[in-house]
């Protein structure tokens, strides 16, 4: 079994331990808080993490990018194209997950359904100029001691930026030891994450004890809220093809639809890298060296419904904990999930899952204990989650071509 398997295995197993466990009152008062501890220990041991994870990734990520828009004009373009898209994404999957949770709202006592303590007080953030004044990282240790996100990716992003600026050989040494600290932070992840089983075991049994089937219903809502936002961004990357190529729809559609299927059934944007070869040299025509540069660099960063869905499950996390989403959260989200989603490339996806979307949550005061319950049914949104992957790099490849002509 795969670990996505064994985790999904450990969450049914847990949920049903919970429920038996309602039966014996008094074995399940003595079960129960030591599962707990279980669980926010494990939960404790990736969230060391995260902060000098991220750090790093930006870092290495910016020097990354500098390299490729050095590389000549058409990865230059690319990159900006690539910058935008996952911007509006998560714009667009906001905008989605607010109206869904409008219409189908978080059902009372959905938090505690799942084994947590009870909603926070609802919070609001406004656009003023103490607000803006957060974002500098006056103390960037400060921040990353307190964990927060917001001025801690700001410092990185300066950081990283002015790293490209400095002579190139301490440029290389300074970059590269960056990237040993993201190995090393990698190596204890990759460690904590071989007990996640035990770990979502524990969390769902707690949840299983304390609300029964009902935080089925609660993981169901999730599951189906962050789909909406996958498809509503993957949908909207055909009119933009039209737009921006002129390509008709169908013609695009046609093209990308062998690779869409291939993502869907291996979960995997590499694994269909050659059928997106085929479509961009074949039927939509684009010339080799812009697909030999720019196909593969969409593949290896360009995730574009990674910063949206990371942006939803921020958002449903919120409104489990009963945290209103002001207009200043609301740009804090779309940018740390743009920023971040754009570093955490080429992780595995139990990885990049916390990477990803624990530091949205922290940036937007949104707790991340419960992300380890919806870690183990992300496998259903990461179909959606490739496929509109596959689109996007397809659509990119093209709209670069036609541009370049």
């Amino acid at each position: 079994m795969t670990l996505t398997q064994r985790i999904l295995a450990a969450l049914v197993a847990g949920l049903a331990c919970g429920l038996a466990l309602t039966r014996f009152p008094d074995i399940g008062a003595r079960v129960t808080p030591v599962a707990e501890l279980i669980g926010k220990a494990w939960v404790g041991g990736l969230r060391i993490t995260i902060v000098p994870l991220v750090f790093a990734l930006i870092v290495t990520g910016i020097a990354s990018a500098a390299d490729a828009a050095r590389a000549g004009g058409v990865a230059g373009r690319a990159l900006l194209f690539i910058a935008i898209g996952l911007t509006g994404s998560a714009l667009v999957a906001g905008l989605v997950v607010e109206g869904l949770l409008a219409i189908w709202t978080v059902a009372p006592g959905a938090l505690g359904s799942l084994g947590m303590a009870g909603a926070m007080p609802a919070q609001a953030t406004a656009i003023t100029g103490d607000w803006l004044l957060s974002f500098i990282p006056v103390n960037p240790f400060k921040s990353a001691a307190e964990g927060e996100m917001v001025p801690l990716v700001a410092f990185a992003l300066l950081f990283g930026f002015a790293a490209t600026r400095i002579d190139g050989s301490r440029r290389v040494g300074l970059i590269g030891l960056f990237h040993g600290l993201t190995d090393t932070l990698m190596v204890i992840v990759h460690w904590v994450l071989r007990l996640a089983p035990i770990g979502v075991f524990a969390l769902a049994t707690v949840a299983g004890s304390r609300a029964g089937i009902a935080a089925a219903g609660t993981l169901a809502q999730y599951i189906a809220i962050v789909v909406c936002a996958c498809t509503a961004v993957t949908v909207l990357v055909y009119p933009v093809v039209r737009v921006a190529s002129g390509v008709g729809i169908g013609r695009f559609a046609r093209a990308v639809a062998p690779a869409q299927a291939i993502a869907c059934s291996t979960q995997s944007s590499i694994a269909s890298l050659p059928a997106m070869i085929d479509a961009t040299s074949g039927p939509l025509e684009i010339r080799e060296p812009v697909r030999n540069v720019v196909l593969p660099m969409a593949v290896s960063i360009f995730r574009i419904t990674s910063a949206a869905a990371n942006f939803a499950v921020a958002l449903y996390v919120a409104a489990l904990h009963g945290i209103a989403i002001g207009p200043g959260l609301f740009v804090i989200g779309v940018i740390v999930a743009t920023v971040v989603s754009l570093a955490a490339v080429g992780l595995p996806s139990q990885v990049s899952f916390f990477t990803s979307i624990g530091p949205v949550c922290l940036a937007m005061g949104v707790p991340v204990e419960i992300l380890p319950l919806l870690l183990a049914v992300e496998t259903i949104p990461d179909i959606f989650r490739t496929i509109g992957n596959v689109t996007a790099d397809v659509a990119l490849t093209l709209i670069v071509d036609r541009a370049n002509t």
